[in-house]
């Protein structure tokens, strides 16, 4: 497998996971994950960001693009089964590190909508590799690649999202 053919089926594994941290944007509104609910330093847990609608619209989103992937890729998945688990893993694990930063930085008191740089950018890609680990996993130089490659495409495609009115914010 030649480096460029390598770097292209990194960036087709982590696709559900690109998907479901992705598409909230379109999916959200509606009632917040926390609640409302405050964390012991009198601050909210998540905020109004985080919400059902758009955590289960992502997670499901991510899962749809891995199932389509199998039907062109069969042979990377192996089976229906894997490709549904592997995209559902990553898809949740995006979503997940996501939540996990954005209680980081109620943490650390960053307004709603305010940029983490890497924590936005790198904590949803760590996290969805996490999860799919058991399942399957990319090599080193792949996962070195991703973690270069996905800010670069996180602040291409949170400008274009706000440039389409989908976002308030351009990061």
């Amino acid at each position: 497998m030649g480096a460029l053919s390598s770097l292209a089926w990194a960036l087709w594994y982590i696709l559900p996971a690109y998907f479901a941290n992705g598409s909230p944007v379109l999916f959200g509104g509606g009632r917040p994950i926390d609640g409302g609910r405050l964390w012991k330093d009198g601050k909210r847990l998540l905020g109004d960001g985080k919400t059902w609608r758009g955590f289960f619209g992502g997670v499901g989103t991510g899962t749809l693009i891995g199932l389509l992937q199998y039907f062109f890729t069969p042979s990377f998945y192996g089976s229906i089964g894997s490709a549904l688990i592997l995209a559902f893993l990553l898809s949740f694990g995006a979503l997940f590190g996501d939540l996990v930063g954005s209680f980081i930085k109620r943490r650390l008191d960053l307004p709603r909508g305010y940029p983490a740089v890497g924590l936005d950018q790198l904590g949803f890609l760590i996290s969805a590799m996490v999860f799919a680990y058991p399942v399957k996993t990319i090599s080193s130089g792949q996962m070195l690649f991703l973690l270069v490659f996905t800010p670069l495409l996180h602040w291409g495609t949170n400008y274009l999202a706000y440039r389409m009115g989908w976002k308030s914010v351009p990061w």
